[in-house]
């Protein structure tokens, strides 16, 4: 039987990290599914999913730990199924002058209405000619039923207003 293994890790940043734990995956049997992998404030690091026999499993657990030796710091999860597939989606996006607290605002917004957040991507940046710090989120969030997009668009807006900043939530996926 397949199993997930869902790995988190953080390193220095540096040339052959990819290659090492892709080395290590294919080694012991493994097949890299799906992952997110980035370099943040001279860090390396990545959410990665892999699917391995569970009787290689151990093995695979152990040629990952052994990365640490290489400053390769990981967590090892079990995968479970993916969540309810009926449930609605759609698009947010923010974007305007960057301060403290728009992520938390959103995401309260969010939870407040049982929205499961499912992708964020986040950025900052500079505004054209100006100079100014510019923040931008985008993502992926699931509506759970009887949740109307229409009274979230209009959370998003109040939350707009008050912050300066542009806010969609498109649900035509």
């Amino acid at each position: 039987m397949l199993v997930d293994l869902i790995l988190t890790i953080i390193s220095d940043d540096k040339p052959g990290i990819v290659e090492a734990l892709a080395n290590a995956v294919k080694n012991n049997g493994g097949n890299w599914l799906e992952s997110r992998l980035t370099q943040l404030a001279g860090k390396f690091a990545g959410v990665v999913r892999i699917q391995v026999d569970e009787k290689r499993a151990p093995a695979l657990a152990e040629a990952l730990r052994a990365l640490r030796e290489d400053g390769i710091n990981i967590i090892i999860e079990g995968g479970k199924v993916e969540g309810d597939s009926t449930l609605r989606q759609a698009n947010f996006h923010a974007v305007g002058p960057d301060r403290p607290g728009i992520v938390k605002e959103l995401s309260h917004i969010f939870t407040e209405a049982a929205i499961n957040v499912s992708e964020m991507n986040t950025r900052y940046s500079s505004m054209p000619y100006s100079g100014e710090p510019l923040f931008e989120a985008e993502g992926l969030v699931q509506l759970p039923e009887g949740v109307q997009l229409h009274d979230i668009q209009e959370q998003l807006e109040k939350l707009a207003n008050e912050l300066a900043i542009d806010i969609s939530l498109d649900a035509s996926l």
